[in-house]
């Protein structure tokens, strides 16, 4: 190439002097450009009531109140907690491990995590990396005492005798019904609103709003959930509490460089595991498994959009602890992130990743409470794991290494996927976790 050609590159062929950056002037733009952002952010959005939140595709018409996160380009975690948002974010209450989640979702003094129109949104608070779990238990239990708080007082006042009975049955499963409760809500303070008594006051002011469903949620990558945090992480689980556990898994400690963590698989390469890690990969679901009422649950949204999507729901429905293992590619894994999709569908079909559901409600019901929402492996492990430079440097630096890890992997895969399916089939509890 020419330097004439060199020097005409990024110019418009068909307009003198246009480049692809022009420097004008700031502020015509920025008020033009404003009046555009006003009109898209002013157009209504679907009625929540009428949205089908089985489908992905009317699901997708939610509005997100995770928005404009900053993080890597690419990032496997952003999709996930965006999905949530847009599920639960009118009435989340989101406790956060320090982590990638943690600078994308809370750097100061702008924040991702955004409100509707009625200015409701997520409450959001950022805890230190051991203690995670146990933040999100207090703001569990502290809601929880809030509710009965509001139930007790509501005995107390003097409303209509209908009034009380809406509040205390409005079933809050659906969207209709939360919205129903929100009305019943609004209608009791409007009755209350001039009374001076004290229960009246107290019950107005301070605890009304807590009759409302809030769903509280648990957010942090694998180094947390699998290492730092996990004594705290198995303490919430065992307490039967009723929270949802969202681990952005990435096998690696992503936010400080890389280094190797539980959650890291066997053979990877990474920061304290150069010459490839040689043991396995923890199984943090199992263990979840093992307490029988924990709802668990394993995704990856690019393999299974809609079984990510069901997860989710079933998750938060759940009466109890609830842990969603959700698979997040990552800048460190070493490939190109535009075709994190199509990584996501390739470590599921090789059995790397199993999509699965453990429901508790289901043994309840004299069923196996393991749905395995994977096929049996399509592909082998090594046609996978060597798409990514995390696994494929290890051929160049030790291949006899390699290979062997790559071999042991696959066999872990296949005794794997194997105990899964008997579980599935398992009606009679007869399999000991």
């Amino acid at each position: 190439m020419g330097n004439a050609q060199i020097r005409n590159i990024g110019k418009d062929k068909n307009e003198e002097g246009k480049k692809a950056i022009n420097m004008v002037p700031q502020e015509p733009i920025k008020v033009q450009e404003g009046k555009c952002w006003d009109f898209f952010v002013d157009l209504p959005e679907f009625d929540r009531t009428k949205v089908n939140k089985n489908l992905v595709k009317q699901a997708m018409l939610l509005e997100p109140l995770f928005e404009f996160s900053g993080s890597c380009a690419g990032c496997g975690e952003t999709a996930y907690v965006r999905l949530v948002s847009q599920l639960f974010g009118d009435r989340m209450v989101v406790a956060n491990a320090t982590g990638c989640s943690s600078i994308y979702g809370g750097n100061l003094p702008t924040t991702p995590w955004a409100k509707n129109k009625e200015g409701r949104g997520p409450a959001w608070a950022n805890s230190l990396f051991e203690d995670n779990a146990e933040f999100g238990l207090g703001m569990r239990l502290a809601i929880t005492k809030h509710a009965n708080q509001a139930v007790s007082l509501l005995e107390a006042v003097n409303v209509p005798a209908e009034l009380k009975a809406k509040l205390t049955s409005q079933d809050q499963s659906d969207e209709a019904g939360i919205q129903a409760q929100r009305a019943n809500v609004a209608e009791l303070k409007a009755a209350l609103a001039g009374a001076t008594d004290e229960a009246s006051v107290s019950l107005r002011d301070e605890f009304a709003d807590y009759l409302v469903k809030k769903s509280v949620w648990i957010f942090g990558g694998d180094g947390w959930a699998y290492d730092i945090g996990y004594g705290g992480l198995d303490h919430v689980m065992a307490t039967g509490e009723n929270v949802n556990i969202c681990v952005l898994d990435t096998e690696v400690y992503s936010n400080t460089g890389g280094q190797a963590s539980k959650s890291t698989n066997r053979g990877a390469v990474a920061l304290f595991a150069a010459a490839g890690k040689r043991a396995g990969k923890k199984d943090l679901g199992l263990i979840a498994m093992s307490y029988k009422n924990v709802y668990v649950g394993r995704i990856a949204i690019g393999a299974n959009d809609a079984q990510a999507l069901k997860v989710l729901q079933e998750a938060e429905a759940h009466n109890g602890p609830s842990l969603i293992i959700c698979y997040c590619p990552c800048i460190n894994h070493g490939f190109d992130l535009n075709s994190q999709l199509e990584h996501q569908k390739m470590a599921v079909d090789s059995g790397y990743w199993t999509l699965l559901r453990y429901n508790p409600a289901l043994a309840a019901e004299g069923k196996a409470p393991l749905v395995l929402d994977s096929k049996a492996p399509t592909i082998p492990v090594a046609e996978y794991i060597y798409t990514e430079n995390r696994y494929k440097q290890l051929t160049r630096n030790n291949p006899e290494v390699a290979k062997k890890l790559a071999d042991d992997l696959q066999k872990e895969v296949d005794a794997r996927f194997a105990f899964y399916t008997a579980m599935s089939q398992d009606t009679e509890g007869l399999i000991s976790l």
